[in-house]
C-alpha cells in the first residue's frame, strides 16, 4: 500500500471510505457530564447522543486521542501516511498526532508523516483528505503532495449556522464572535473560520434566513468552483443541507457535491439542527 490516511473521528467519511483499508479513523472520546461517555467509533449512534446533550445540564466535552493512539495508527506497511485533524484551536487532536508522529520516529525511525491542521473541521477534513487521494492518484513526490495540501488548506473556505451556539459557546469557542444577540430574538448567526478560529460573517433572523445568508456568501466568495467540491455536513438536518445544496448549485457548478451526516464530535459541535459548508 503506498499511502494510508489518518482522520480523527470529527472527519466525515462516506461509508466506500470508512471500509477502504487506506483510511482509519482514531477516535476522540464524548462526555456528557454523568449521562453518557463513549469513543467516537463507527457505533455512534447520533440520536442517543443528542437526546443525552438535551437531557444533561452539563455541557458536552471531547477528548482527544493520546498521542500513543495515534503512533499505532502509524504502523503500517503504507510508504507515506497523511494525518488529518480538525483546528488546533477547537481540539488537542493535532498537537497528539504531532506527538504520536515524534513517539514512532523514536522507535522505528523515520518515515514520510505529515500531520495536517485542518483549520476546519467535519466536511473540511473530509475536503482535505479527498485533495490528498487526488494528488496521490497523479503520482506526485511526497514534497509536492505536502505542499499542494499546505496550499488547499489556506484557500478552503468554512462556514456554518447552527441552531443552538450553546455548546460551542460554554467550551469556550466564541471568542470570535462579538455580536451575538439573545437567542429570544432568533438571531441567527453566520460563522465562519478564520485560520482555524471561528468568527463571524453575519447573522439573520431565523434559520432559514440564516442558511440563505450563508449560501449567499459562499457564493460570493467561490473561486474556480468547476475545480473544487461542495461539502455539507448536517446533524439531524438533511432537508436544511439539501436546500443549501440547490441555492449554492444554482450559482455554481462544482466537480463534485457531497452532503454527509454528522459524525459524533461535529453533532456536539454542531447540535441538533446544524449545517457546515466547505468549498
Amino acid at each position: 500500500m503506498r499511502y494510508k490516511i489518518v482522520v480523527d473521528s470529527c472527519c466525515e467519511l462516506p461509508q466506500d471510505l470508512k471500509n477502504d483499508e487506506r483510511f482509519e479513523i482514531v477516535p476522540l472520546t464524548l462526555i456528557v457530564g454523568d449521562c453518557y461517555e463513549k469513543e467516537d467509533n463507527m457505533a455512534f449512534d447520533q440520536r442517543e447522543f443528542l437526546d443525552a446533550v438535551a437531557s444533561c445540564p452539563e455541557c458536552p466535552k471531547s477528548a482527544c486521542p493520546s498521542p500513543e493512539r495515534y503512533r499505532t495508527a502509524y504502523e503500517t506497511e503504507a510508504e507515506r501516511v497523511y494525518v488529518v485533524t480538525l483546528s488546533s484551536k477547537l481540539s488537542g487532536s493535532y498537537n497528539s498526532a504531532v506527538l504520536g508522529k515524534n513517539l514512532y520516529h523514536e522507535k522505528y525511525g523515520e518515515k514520510d508523516i505529515y500531520v495536517i491542521d485542518s483549520k476546519s473541521a467535519a466536511c473540511g477534513e473530509t475536503q482535505i483528505a479527498y485533495k490528498i487521494m487526488e494528488l496521490e492518484a497523479q503520482g506526485l513526490a511526497f514534497e509536492e503532495i505536502t505542499a499542494q495540501i499546505e496550499q488547499f488548506v489556506k484557500e478552503m473556505n468554512t462556514y456554518f449556522v447552527l441552531e443552538n451556539l450553546d455548546t460551542l459557546r460554554k467550551n469556550g469557542r466564541l471568542s470570535g464572535v462579538k455580536a451575538l444577540v439573545a437567542s429570544t430574538l432568533n438571531i441567527k448567526p453566520v460563522m465562519g473560520a478564520d485560520d482555524g478560529s471561528i468568527i463571524q460573517l453575519g447573522q439573520s433572523i431565523g434559520m432559514k434566513k440564516a442558511l440563505a445568508k450563508m449560501a449567499e456568501t459562499a457564493i460570493a466568495e467561490a473561486v474556480e468552483a468547476g475545480k473544487k467540491r461542495l461539502m455539507i455536513t448536517h446533524c439531524n438536518n438533511l432537508k436544511a443541507a439539501e436546500c443549501v445544496r440547490r441555492h449554492i448549485e444554482e450559482k455554481l457548478h462544482f466537480k463534485e457535491t457531497l452532503i454527509l451526516d454528522a459524525a459524533g464530535v461535529s453533532s456536539m459541535y454542531a447540535n441538533d439542527g446544524g449545517v457546515i459548508v466547505t468549498i
